[in-house]
């Protein structure tokens, strides 16, 4: 499964910028819909667009590898 980590980019970048940086601020900034955002958050196993993925990378200066993990689920 696939897990995005927006929560620990906001949280470097939070400690880096020494501001708060909301899910709602960060919707405006690159013009994704702020529930998509939250889903990407919340939801295991959301997917999105890749057009948001490119958003949000050039958003944090990161890599695609920076933005989100592959996360072995266990096969009970």
């Amino acid at each position: 499964m696939i897990r995005f980590r927006l929560q620990e980019l906001l949280a470097e970048k939070q400690f880096k910028e020494g501001q708060r940086v909301t899910l709602t601020e960060l919707a405006e900034a690159i013009g994704v819909n702020r529930t998509t955002l939250s889903k990407m958050v919340n939801v295991r196993g959301y997917s999105t667009v890749t057009d948001n993925i490119d958003k949000l990378c050039d958003y944090f200066g990161c890599e695609v590898k920076d933005l989100m993990e592959f996360v072995k689920e266990d096969k009970q």
